[in-house]
């Protein structure tokens, strides 16, 4: 029996290479300061509206209302970029949630009835920048051109897969991060200062991500032939992707209000920031892993396996009765999630043609932050009501759901020849022209599946 993975650096070009590519640091560092306040926007708004209201229930529903703001109108964001460029749609994007996210902070500080708070709440979800879903379109625009210089008649770099493993390390530290920073802020400074520093931050280093034009996609308003670009939507295995992602966003949305509330029932508040970070923590070592082996196993089979693990391990979070026991629990979880995430980003690559990338980026990102909305809310009343407990339940139950819907259309998940990738540019044609070898050939691989 053969090895899932192997250490062939040949294979698989490491972290430090990917680092190396031409103009890539340029926007990196200004993409991580803006997309670090991502983790830091639910945890603010739950720590504040449960301070101000003193419902679990309430803060939930403020929580959701920007969650499924935002996921609803990340694709239309995404769109827009597709067409009009990063830097015309990031621009006025961080003014106006700097703006919203301040009014929403301010309104919970005067007491503002709920009603109130969610209608306030709704701008702030739909403004949130998209950068994680940017940043990955920088990576297959420099990364594919570098390809098709470097590598002929070979197909994309391999530096894909590594930038997608790179990528989801990011989001993860940014959760690592942005939980307990603003747990920190809220509990040691005022309620307020999470909302204000994640305002702050987003305009700051979206500003700075914006001005740096390096590696930008190109718009792509229409195909080279001058018919209209497909919808990323169109293509059955973004479908797919989307009910898995929702599953992972459960996840992260019922965690966040159970372990809220657990901490609280411990009598140690203050620690929900760590809990929650041991669980990124575990994610963000998954992803480093991940992106330092080259795997054997075909994409669909990983993201398989990985659901199969995260499903497991979030079904045990509700037996859970001490801080130790909680952090160890919910490790396991997040080491479970990465493989998932890394897996379906680098599916995109496959899946969508170029000029609908963004879109399907922000069409996952979305997923995502809707899945948190919906298990915001029902963990919140379950936990009003029954106990922290009871929230746990709500990621065993969307995981095991999505998993269903994985096993039953795992079909749609294979890559399609090159000629059946409607909707691309005409230099986005030639390469995928190039790489249906390769297509036909993962397709074998991932009919054992």
């Amino acid at each position: 029996m053969t090895s899932a993975v192997t250490t062939d650096t040949s294979a698989r070009p490491g972290y430090g290479q990917l680092l190396r590519t031409p103009g890539a640091l340029g926007f990196l560092l200004p993409g991580f300061a803006a997309r670090l306040p991502f983790g830091m926007l639910t945890i603010s708004i739950l720590l504040l509206v449960q301070h101000t209201t003193g419902s679990y229930a309430n803060a939930g529903i403020v929580a959701a209302v920007t969650g499924i703001s935002m996921a609803l109108c990340a694709p239309v964001m995404g769109n827009l970029t597709d067409k009009h460029g990063q830097s015309a749609v990031l621009l006025p994007v961080v003014l106006v949630h700097a703006t919203a996210v301040s009014a929403l902070a301010a309104l919970a500080l005067l007491g503002a009835p709920v009603l109130a708070l969610a209608a306030a709440a709704i701008p702030a979800g739909a403004s949130v920048p998209q950068v994680g879903p940017m940043v990955r379109a920088r990576w297959a625009a420099t990364l594919g051109g570098n390809a098709a210089q470097a590598e002929g008649s070979r197909g994309s770099s391999p530096l894909l897969a590594t930038a997608a493993a790179f990528e989801s390390v990011t989001d993860e530290f940014t959760f690592v991060v942005g939980p307990v920073l603003a747990t920190a802020l809220c509990t040691g400074l005022h309620p307020s200062a999470g909302l204000i520093t994640e305002a702050a931050l987003s305009l700051i280093g979206g500003l700075l991500f914006a001005a740096q034009r390096a590696g930008q996609p190109k718009a792509h308003a229409q195909t080279a032939t001058g018919t209209k670009r497909a919808a990323a939507l169109s293509f059955p295995g973004l479908r797919v992707l989307i009910v898995a992602f929702l599953g992972i966003g459960a996840v992260f949305g019922g965690m966040q209000v159970s372990m809220a509330a657990f901490s609280n029932e411990m009598g140690n508040p203050g620690a929900n920031g760590l809990l929650y970070g041991v669980f990124a923590a575990g994610n963000m070592i998954a992803g480093i892993v991940c992106g330092a082996v080259a795997w054997k196993i075909g994409p669909r089979r990983r993201l398989l396996l990985g659901y199969i693990g995260l499903t497991a391990t979030a079904s045990l979070l509700w037996t859970a009765d001490s801080m130790v026991l909680l952090a160890g629990l919910g490790l396991l979880v997040g080491l479970c999630i990465a493989p998932a995430l890394i897996t379906g980003y680098t599916m995109i690559e496959s899946l969508i043609p170029a000029n609908a990338r963004t879109e399907a980026f922000t069409w996952l990102t979305g997923a995502v932050a809707f899945g948190q909305a919906i298990a915001v809310i029902a963990a919140g009343r379950l936990t009003d009501a029954h106990g922290s407990a009871y929230g746990f339940l709500v990621p065993a139950a969307a995981t095991a759901l999505a998993l269903v819907t994985l096993l039953s259309l795992r079909a749609k998940l294979a890559p399609k020849a090159a000629s059946r990738i409607v909707g691309s540019s005409g230099a986005q044609e030639n390469r995928e022209a190039r790489e249906s070898h390769e297509n036909r050939v993962q397709q074998r691989d991932l009919s054992t599946v």
